[in-house]
């Protein structure tokens, strides 16, 4: 019977021209900006991207991301119910106007958060995530620390203006970043221009209108996302993010001076991000490398195939093409369990290996293996070293054969010899000696 198993071994080596990313960004009257692809977290262009700053709403991509998390763990589902405490009620600025104790579903708030920034919605669904707005602010600082965000510390789910809650331009970027390559669902509200929502309280039934806050959807043809952001220390900020053949791009601009300058400066963004990279991709998924040959499997050979489809970014000016060096071991022996090696990748961009990556835990290839005819003896083979140190001086050959081979190809070199006893002498262990082992084995493993 066949198993399918996956192979955990990857090599990427990507080799990067000096002066591919020779492109000029434009300049950014914004007091910071950033300029990312979201696939690799290539930083394109940056300005002060590294300062602490109030973001204002774009606070909520965090709120968005832990309420994205909570529904994917299992937490909360889009069809809860939430009652709208007197705290959430009370919020200013953007708002949806809820009253408490009414009742909006999960998916209801957070459409509210993304399209129109509700700051009343925001902090209902951090209590009801949290148990409470303070709470949840802890879950944010630390989902922050381990994205990597070392500038972020948040004060509360909504980002009005408070002493000490700042952000930088590279930490808007790496959770808006976590949010659209994880969630990509979440543009299901983000490109949306207007919506309704119905209240239901004491008073009755009543509609009320949303409408994005997200002017780059009616100005950007290309535009995904993502949250707007202003108060009157923030000023007026931005994530937005966009797609374009294949590629989708980040744009961060915090602290513009005035509202369509903030737009302005993330078009000019997009626009060199789009003119100068783009995508190089790998072996497509599926896509068989080899047969591996399996050593005392029902099969003479296994499959391996790209299970994970590489993906780096270029200079649209650069000439190099990626390529592709391929290395497999010559064999395996069965059974092939999960997390067997079978070989590595190696991508180049040009001639020069300039930076490589080397990972374990992610998979390269998917193989289809066999049960063996038997299985192998392992407990008893891993005795053998300890035994021939305790015995004879007729055990030294063993000795060196033990020291001399790896645990595997010692392994194979007895099983192979077990199925041949006619070929062999026998020591006074009852073991065949070393040169009969090296003389057998030589044309099987190249001795």
């Amino acid at each position: 019977m066949l198993k399918k198993i996956i192979a955990t071994t990857l090599l990427l080596v990507l080799t990067l021209n000096s002066t591919a990313f020779s492109a000029t960004a434009p300049d950014i009257d914004a007091k910071a900006s950033l300029l990312m692809e979201a696939s690799t977290g290539k930083i394109l262009s940056q300005q002060n991207s590294d300062t602490a700053l109030p973001p204002a709403s774009v606070t909520k991509v965090m709120t968005l991301l832990l309420i994205y998390d909570a529904v994917h763990n299992g937490k909360i589902k889009w069809t809860d119910n939430v009652t709208i405490s007197e705290h959430a009620a009370s919020m200013g600025g953007s708002q949806i106007f809820l009253e408490p104790n009414e009742v909006q579903t999960v998916e209801v708030l957070t459409k509210s958060i993304a399209i129109a920034s509700a700051n009343d919605a925001a902090v209902a669904m951090a209590e009801f995530i949290g148990g409470s707005e303070d709470a949840f602010v802890e879950l944010m600082n630390q989902k922050a620390k381990s994205l990597g965000m070392k500038t972020a510390h948040f004060e509360n789910a909504c980002g009005l203006d408070t002493d000490n809650h700042l952000l930088s331009a590279k930490d808007i970027a790496i959770m808006s970043r976590e949010l659209i390559t994880k969630y990509p669902e979440v543009t299901k509200y983000t490109t949306t221009w207007q919506d309704t929502i119905t209240h239901t309280t004491k008073k009755g039934t009543t509609e009320f209108g949303l409408t994005n806050t997200n002017k780059l959807l009616k100005w950007y043809n290309n535009a995904t996302g993502l949250k707007t952001g202003s108060t009157g220390k923030a000023l007026y900020c931005l994530s937005a993010t966009a797609k374009k053949d294949g590629m989708e791009l980040i744009a961060v601009i915090m602290a513009a001076p005035d509202p369509k300058l903030r737009f302005r400066e993330a078009i000019q963004l997009l626009d060199f991000g789009f003119a100068n990279y783009k995508l190089i991709h790998g072996k497509k998924v599926g896509e068989e490398i080899t047969d591996v040959p399996i050593y005392k499997g029902e099969k003479d050979t296994v499959k391996a195939v790209v299970q994970r489809e590489f993906t780096t970014l270029a200079n649209k000016g650069s000439k190099a093409e990626l390529t592709t060096k391929t290395e497999i071991i010559p064999s395996v022996q069965a059974p092939v369990a999960k997390g067997t090696k079978l070989g590595e990748l190696v991508y180049y961009i040009g001639n020069k290996e300039t930076a490589a990556t080397r990972s374990s835990s992610e998979p390269a290839f998917i193989c289809l293996a066999t049960r063996p005819r038997r299985p192998p003896t392992l407990r008893a083979f891993q005795s053998w070293p300890r035994r021939l140190h305790s015995r004879s001086s007729a055990s030294r050959p063993l000795a060196m054969f033990s020291s001399r081979f790896s645990f595997l190809n010692q392994l194979r070199i007895f099983e192979r010899l077990s199925e041949l006893p006619t070929m062999f002498s026998q020591s006074r262990l009852g073991l065949p000696t070393l040169d009969v082992m090296i003389s057998t084995m030589s044309p099987f493993f190249n001795l």
